[in-house]
């Protein structure tokens, strides 16, 4: 029994093609893990990148903090806002979140950073021009102080030259011992011994800044040992906080205008006779000094 050949070029074909389609399905499978593995680089890469940008955002925004010192304690809301998104950003990229979400809320905090400072530069600007408004206040208050201070000085000077300038004199002062004889009778003498009045005449400055009215003008003489010569404990006068005996006074209707005044000391019944030696004879009005001079006895 005749056997033929069996055909196997069917098989081989067959066989042919199933290995070709394996070929090209394990290097399709080849180019796939390729692709991946270039995507998970890639996608590294840009994790890496964009948490670089989020660093460097935020270095960024901490030096602007710093820069403007406690200017930036006025956008503590939004300072808080851009803490949270970053925050946030953070975990997106260590939990392997879409890269696309990641880059779309990196962008918005990029504005809000840009708003930040945008904010805080209009606030210190603002701040900037509010200090040399101040200072220039300040500056101009000082002067004004300044100009007060130079109109008092110059007032004070000015009431202390009126008040200077308002006050009585005397000149013209004669102290002249006399002899009484009989009424309305005076001899004058330089012998202690016949002394017994003494006559001091004087005259009142012309001065319009005094102001017109009843002056009171005190005298005393003072004895060789500065004794005060007085007719008695009740001829005292108050100046200048003091109590001060007096030998005599006159009361002048003083009007501005200059005027002699004559006044005497005459000696107590029964006192002592003057002494000789060197008297000496001043002035005063009830507040001051006017004038004063001596005399001798013999």
């Amino acid at each position: 029994m005749d056997t033929k050949p069996v055909n196997t070029l069917p098989y081989k074909i067959s066989i042919g093609v199933l290995l070709a389609v394996i070929a090209v399905m394990a290097w399709m499978l080849l180019n796939q893990k390729k692709e991946i593995v270039i995507q998970e680089k890639g996608s590294d890469n840009m994790q890496m990148e964009l948490q670089g940008q989020l660093d460097s955002l935020l270095a960024e925004h901490e030096r602007v903090k710093v820069s403007y010192g406690d200017l930036s304690n006025s956008l503590t809301e939004r300072d808080s806002i851009i803490n949270a998104r970053a925050m946030e950003i953070k975990k997106l990229l260590g939990s392997k979140s879409e890269l696309a979400v990641v880059k779309r809320k990196l962008a918005q905090l990029q504005q809000i950073t840009q708003v930040y400072e945008h904010q805080i530069d209009s606030l210190f600007t603002v701040n900037r021009k509010l200090k040399a408004e101040n200072e220039k206040i300040k500056i101009d208050y000082n002067l004004e102080q300044q100009k007060t201070t130079d109109l008092s000085k110059d007032k004070e000077k000015l009431n202390e030259k009126i008040t200077g300038a308002a006050v009585l004199k005397a000149y013209k002062i004669s102290a002249v011992a006399y002899k009484s004889r009989g009424v309305d009778k005076e001899k004058e003498t330089d012998k202690a011994a016949r002394a017994d009045k003494i006559k001091v005449c004087f005259t009142v400055s012309e001065n319009k800044l005094v102001s017109s009215g009843y002056k009171r003008f005190f005298v005393r003489i003072a004895r060789p040992d500065n004794s005060i010569l007085t007719r008695g404990p009740a001829y005292t006068f108050q100046f200048l906080g003091q109590t001060l005996q007096f030998s005599a006074m006159e009361t002048l209707n003083y009007e501005g205008d200059a005027a002699d005044v004559c006044t005497y000391f005459e000696s107590p019944a029964n006192g002592p006779e003057l002494a000789k030696g060197r008297y000496y004879v001043n002035v005063f009005t009830e507040d001051r000094e006017i004038g004063q001079t001596s005399f001798e006895l013999k």
